[in-house]
């Protein structure tokens, strides 16, 4: 499978960055995950990547202090124009509140995947949105 440039994780819980990244890394979906704690941080980090480097999907929390997951796709929307087509955003959430569902139909987002990130749901953005699929996997294989 050929591997997307890089992968935005951006939740404001470390743990869920670490499991997320490693998951991603093992699978080989990407060699580079950039991490962001916060809106702020991934706009910021956004600002400064750009080309080869620019992220191919964005895996976004809802809930975070500061610039929350609504707030960063606002702020994300204003933002280049071209940056909008090449980037495929998934939010990433346990719970989901009927304004902020409302909210999310208006904003430029690919879809919404309950936590916690698997192999499953990894292999289903792929598919649905990178025409891309995970090598199976077989288990048998591992004990030869």
């Amino acid at each position: 499978m050929e591997k997307l440039s890089s992968v935005l994780l951006v939740d404001d819980d470390s743990t869920n960055n670490f499991l997320n990244e490693l998951l991603l890394k093992s699978l080989n979906v990407t060699e580079q995950v950039l991490i962001a704690e916060n809106g702020t941080q991934a706009l910021a980090l956004l600002e400064n990547t750009a080309g080869p480097a620019e992220p191919a999907l964005i895996l976004l929390d809802v809930n975070m202090p500061g610039l929350n997951g609504i707030q960063f796709l606002e702020a994300y929307q204003q933002t280049s124009r071209a940056r909008h087509a090449a980037t495929v955003i998934i939010m990433l959430t346990t719970t989901m509140d009927a304004r902020d569902l409302g909210r999310l139909d208006e904003l430029n987002i690919a879809g919404l995947v309950s936590k916690p990130l698997t192999q499953e749901k990894i292999n289903s953005i792929l598919q649905l949105h990178f025409q891309r699929q995970l090598p199976s996997h077989d288990p048998a294989a591992d004990t030869l």
